[in-house]
């Protein structure tokens, strides 16, 4: 998909401030500092449209970013990061779910984890949690640019081994920086739209 119209429609915290378009939604799930914000600015080909921080844990609403007038990307709190309240996590963690398991728009979570690294406890948690609630994902393993291309294919399978995925799940390597993966992963969302 070629972006031109890009806009942040609303920072929501509850269901009564989602938009009402009725258009496909794709959530945006993964660890604070993995990279969703540039994942979403490399797809929409802004520069700063999503804000990157150097903050682990500043997203703390659903943030809803309407493309093209035909879909919204929908990034969420980023999980696993400690330096916010129990109490805090506890709250970003329902707002999540809620909106997860009981929002009709939703197509599927893009779900975005370090190439470079065995996706963590929490990672795993995510996961599971959406193949527990039968929402479709897809598994964006970013920073590809970090490493060899040669060892490209032996994170992948760490990956898919310690999230045990499902074989139907796409795993896409991307990298935000050279925008390797792009095109695959506009693939998978248009698919479900």
């Amino acid at each position: 998909m070629i972006v031109h119209n890009v806009e942040l429609v609303i920072s929501a915290v509850r269901p009564d401030q989602y938009p009402e378009d009725g258009l496909p939604e794709f959530a945006l799930a993964g660890r604070s500092n993995v990279g969703k914000s540039s994942f979403i600015n490399k797809m929409i080909g802004r520069k700063s449209m999503a804000r990157i921080s150097s903050k682990p844990g500043k997203t703390q609403t659903l943030n809803f970013y309407k493309i093209e007038e035909k879909l919204f990307y929908v990034d969420v709190p980023g999980y696993g990061y400690a330096k916010v309240s129990k109490s805090e996590r506890e709250a970003w963690g329902k707002m999540i779910e809620r909106y997860i398991t009981g929002r009709e728009q939703l197509k599927a979570v893009i779900q975005i984890v370090d190439l470079r690294h065995p996706p963590s406890r929490d990672d795993i948690n995510m996961y599971d949690f959406m193949k527990h609630y039968g929402i479709p994902c897809i598994i964006i393993a970013t920073k590809a640019d970090k490493i060899p291309k040669g060892k490209w294919d032996k994170h992948k399978k760490i990956v898919r081994e310690t999230l045990d995925m499902e074989k139907t799940d796409p795993l896409i390597v991307f990298s935000s920086e050279t925008g390797l993966g792009k095109d695959a992963a506009w693939q998978e969302i248009e698919k479900r739209m």
